[in-house]
């Protein structure tokens, strides 16, 4: 089959890759790019365990084709936190045991990020609903929202005033 040259920025880097016209976003995330932390759980678009930012807005790997990613700009969540610093996400789920099997806890943080981007002070409510679309099978889901709460606070205390 005919691969498609592709042109990208990736966490940051401007990247270029070729892919088959069928590869979904997940499949050369793993395979051609080596980014392996989007997991695939359901594979169709259901569970959130593939979640990434695309140009601001979170969308599930799994749903998009690699070649949309022509120009684009993506954040997996190997770009969320700094080398040798977690972000505060990362390190609050650590910290509430927000995380069992890891499995949907790239989706979770990555979609947690958009909403904090979006919304630095979100409530209860609104992390819930904002989550929605990720699944997990192992935690319980109020860790989690304690984890994205707390990491709110932490980030509203490092920032400049």
């Amino acid at each position: 089959m005919r691969r498609t040259q592709v042109q990208a920025t990736i966490n940051g880097e401007r990247v270029e890759f070729l892919c088959e016209p069928r590869q979904s976003l997940l499949e050369v995330l793993r395979e051609e790019l080596n980014l392996t932390g989007a997991k695939e759980g359901c594979n169709n678009g259901n569970c959130g365990a593939c979640s990434v930012l695309l140009n601001g807005r979170v969308v599930n790997s799994c749903c998009v084709l690699g070649v949309e990613l022509e120009g684009a700009d993506l954040t997996t969540i190997e770009g969320i936190g700094q080398a040798g610093s977690l972000h505060p996400l990362q390190q609050t789920f650590l910290e509430e045991a927000a995380l069992q099997c890891g499995i949907c806890t790239p989706g979770f943080i990555v979609s947690a990020k958009a909403l904090l981007d979006k919304e630095p002070h979100p409530d209860e409510h609104r992390v819930r609903w904002w989550l929605a679309n990720n699944l997990c099978r192992c935690t319980g889901y109020d860790k989690i929202v304690r984890a994205v709460l707390k990491a709110a606070d932490q980030m509203e205390e490092v920032k400049p005033v």
